[in-house]
């Protein structure tokens, strides 16, 4: 059986911490059939590190990008240094070799490094959103002083949603199509 996909998100607007996290706990206890904590994304203007206890561990692809660009970065800086340092046209006189390993072993560290960080940087920019276009359900308020939270639903399960949003006093609550990309 295929997995359906999402078709709405859902934002609710709370003005208390405590109603927001009774919410993700109530789908935490299967209260809206079809809703997981995979479809929750929780927006606030500062971070709350007990929220990862209900949420359980989410996955970070940052350690990925960081372990590619470094290896890239040694591969690279090997075949570059060994490229500018072989030139066809002198000859090795007296047994010494064009390209001098211990001399460039500094200097792939040093591009591994580089690379390393570049990469690093690029996959915090993926791994956080920040290189997406802004969500359309996105509330001012949010950055002043209200949790959103944005669930994404079937479009069976929206009324269940908005119930549990009303039961923890929600202040205001606005959908949006998915749109597929």
């Amino acid at each position: 059986m295929a997995r359906k996909t999402p078709k709405k998100r859902l934002l609710g607007l709370f003005g208390d911490f405590d109603q927001a996290i009774n919410v993700i706990v109530d789908i935490r206890h299967y209260e809206v059939p079809g809703v997981s904590v995979d479809n929750i994304t929780i927006k606030s203007p500062i971070e709350h590190p007990e929220i990862e206890e209900i949420l359980g561990e989410r996955p970070c692809h940052v350690s990925k990008f960081s372990l590619s660009g470094a290896l890239f970065g040694l591969i690279f800086g090997a075949f570059f240094l060994a490229a500018a340092q072989a030139n066809f046209l002198i000859q090795p006189q007296g047994g010494k070799p064009v390209i001098t390993l211990t001399s460039n072993l500094v200097l792939m560290y040093e591009m591994m490094i580089l690379f390393g960080v570049l990469a690093t940087f690029v996959g915090f920019l993926v791994g956080s959103g920040l290189m997406h276009r802004r969500s359309i359900l996105d509330d001012q308020m949010i950055s002043l002083d209200q949790v959103g939270i944005v669930i994404e639903v079937e479009d069976e399960n929206i009324d269940p949603v908005r119930r549990l949003f009303k039961k923890h006093n929600v202040l205001e609550i606005r959908d949006r199509e998915i749109r597929e990309q």
